[in-house]
């Protein structure tokens, strides 16, 4: 009976202790090697959040990015593996340009979607200072594609919309 009420008594100990740290806030460090979503925030627009266009259709058929955005698509862009209607359908809206910073880097950010289910299938398009390096995200009824171009990897660029994306979402409810 008595090591039955110890082994009781040694997981309510533990139980309380997870209770506690949970509580305190207590954080585990990622392990090493695995990336960490960087911090995002919605700032001031300014002239420069323009450069490519007021709209989002004018932005992906902007001299200085359009050829980037196709290349970064590729085939998807008409039509392909990931977007079977293609990625251009995902590209329409007319909401202003948003400037943001993700890890402390500028973006340019256009959000979009499918006309007609916006709810379903969003697309954000981030564009970083200079035009260098673009981000997409796509989201298909529960699936979400990203796209790079530049010299960002497909998971940093999956960490960096998906960051851009919540302080978005963020600063539509404040």
């Amino acid at each position: 009976m008595k090591e039955r009420d110890m082994r009781h008594a040694i997981r309510l100990t533990a139980l309380a202790a997870l209770a506690m740290a949970a509580v305190a806030g207590c954080t585990i460090p990622p392990h090493p090697g695995m990336l960490v979503p960087p911090a995002a925030e919605v700032v001031p627009v300014d002239a420069r959040v323009t450069m490519y266009g007021l709209t989002l259709d004018e932005a992906i058929r902007n001299p200085a990015i359009a050829e980037r955005v196709r290349a970064m698509f590729g085939p998807d862009w008409a039509g392909g593996q990931f977007a079977p209607t293609g990625a251009r359908t995902y590209f329409v809206g007319n909401t202003p340009p948003r400037r943001i910073r993700i890890g402390g880097t500028n973006y340019i950010a256009y959000m979009g979607c499918v006309p007609g289910d916006c709810s379903t299938r969003p697309s954000l398009l981030l564009i970083r200072e200079g035009g260098d390096e673009i981000i997409a995200r796509v989201d298909d009824g529960g699936f979400s594609h990203y796209y790079t171009y530049g010299n960002v990897s497909r998971d940093a660029g999956q960490l960096i919309a998906d960051s851009g994306k919540r302080a978005l979402a963020r600063s539509h409810t404040s």
